[in-house]
């Protein structure tokens, strides 16, 4: 069957090959590993420890975070940087909440043992690779968990206080 001729043709198909995405972790992601790894913080909370550290530093947050990624391999940090990370380290643990003076029911010795282990854990896989997306993952599910056991705003309140009912004697 012949087409009519003044029906418009379709343009000749090309195909575009496919671009796999970029499976090395940027920059950033790999300060956020690291910090998450040495705080030990959530992934939000490391996005805004870099950002206020940049702040403080006078620096955007790409050369922040390649100075941080450039400290893990080797190079000093320069003193005006690591004391504005140091500064926001700071300021992202203090709560500016008030922690309650004690929580109504203590969580399971075992159980708070067993998170704060995988949240240890967790911190140690993401300090090995601090790109790794699974791993901050990981931590951020740890940290939520350790949080929420313990009723405490920030994973360094949550670390604090479970490590303090570890210590304590069985009732």
């Amino acid at each position: 069957m012949a087409m009519p001729a003044n029906l418009p043709q379709d343009p000749p198909m090309t195909v575009e090959p496919v671009l796999r995405p970029s499976t090395a972790p940027t920059t950033a992601a790999r300060a956020v590993g690291v910090l998450m790894a040495a705080t030990p913080c959530t992934t939000r909370d490391a996005r805004r420890i870099l950002a206020a550290a940049a702040d403080l530093a006078r620096l955007n947050v790409h050369d922040l975070a390649t100075a941080v990624v450039a400290g893990t391999e080797g190079t000093p940090l320069p003193a005006r940087i690591e004391r504005a990370l140091r500064r926001a380290v700071e300021a992202a643990r203090t709560s500016t909440l008030a922690a309650p003076a004690s929580v109504g029911l203590a969580p399971n010795r075992q159980r708070t043992e067993e998170v704060l282990t995988r949240l240890r854990g967790c911190q140690a896989r993401l300090a090995a690779a601090p790109g790794d997306p699974a791993a901050a993952r990981a931590l951020d599910d740890a940290a939520y968990t350790l949080c929420v056991l313990m009723g405490r705003p920030t994973t360094h309140d949550a670390v604090l206080a479970a490590e303090r009912h570890l210590g304590s004697r069985a009732p």
